[in-house]
């Protein structure tokens, strides 16, 4: 696959310095969907410290304000570096087209740890089900004016639960995703954003359209995502409550043939 992929000339430049340019396409609402942001600073901690992404444990993103199209700033700080335990903090800053001033958009804490020896050795469930054939589910379509911007740069297949706004009387979801058009390679930065791809679970239980936001977002990372750029990943998402317009919900993401991979913790406020 060609570099010119616009998510690899993105996370390329994240990694490379502090300033990117992100591209129009990928946009939910008025803000730039959060799967990117939260990859553009996964990408930056990375490769500002010379960090091997099988290390990261845990990742946690709170997206402060919308971020846009456009030029953007990326710092990282280094928190603590020890023998085995590295932690970072990065921000990405843009400027408001009204004030002029730079602002925080969006701010992720990140904790790598090296492997050490321990007594403990729990494997991790598999799935709840038997993982359905994917080629057998149909991708969620992208209709302009309907679906997210971004929703033209991945492929969602839905095997359980239902989409947003259709009623249902769960919050629960599962289902596969992948980029519709496949990057150079599924590095973590790829692989973080794709799971932040499905729209909230709890939107399926909300009867008419409203808005949604991701406040905090942490996934916590199982094994290192590694495999085809093209690969199908499962996602099993449980919603654990929602009340006074915000929802809590974790997910599971395995690979297609059920190897666990990573854990997924949303709050998220709901609007309606």
């Amino acid at each position: 696959m060609p570099a010119s992929h616009p998510i690899d000339v993105l996370f390329d430049a994240a990694a490379a310095g502090a300033a990117v340019e992100i591209p129009q396409g990928w946009g939910q609402g008025r803000a730039i969907f959060g799967g990117v942001v939260a990859g553009v600073l996964q990408a930056r901690s990375l490769a500002a410290y010379e960090l091997d992404p099988a290390t990261l444990r845990a990742t946690t993103t709170s997206f402060v304000a919308p971020a846009s199209p456009g030029p953007a700033r990326v710092e990282s700080i280094l928190l603590r570096q020890g023998s085995s335990a590295t932690q970072t903090e990065t921000r990405l800053w843009q400027r408001d087209e009204r004030t002029g001033e730079e602002t925080i958009r969006g701010v992720q804490l990140s904790a790598y740890g090296l492997p050490r020896a321990s007594a403990v050795d729990l494997p991790a469930a598999r799935p709840a089900q038997a993982p359905p054939d994917p080629d057998r589910l149909v991708a969620l379509p992208c209709l302009p004016g309907f679906t997210p911007d971004f929703f033209a740069h991945v492929d969602l297949r839905v095997a359980s639960g239902s989409v947003p706004f259709t009623g249902s009387p769960t919050g629960d979801l599962s289902g596969y995703m992948r980029f519709r058009d496949a990057p150079r390679r599924v590095d973590l930065p790829h692989f973080i954003a794709l799971v932040d791809a499905w729209p909230p679970a709890v939107g399926q239980c909300l009867r008419v359209p409203a808005a949604m936001s991701t406040q905090t977002w942490t996934l916590e990372l199982l094994a290192e995502p590694t495999g085809p750029a093209d690969q199908h990943w499962l996602y099993e998402v449980v919603t654990d409550a929602a009340h006074d317009g915000y929802a809590h919900s974790h997910a599971r993401v395995f690979t297609a043939t059920g190897d666990p991979v990573a854990i997924s913790r949303q709050s998220i406020a709901i609007f309606g």
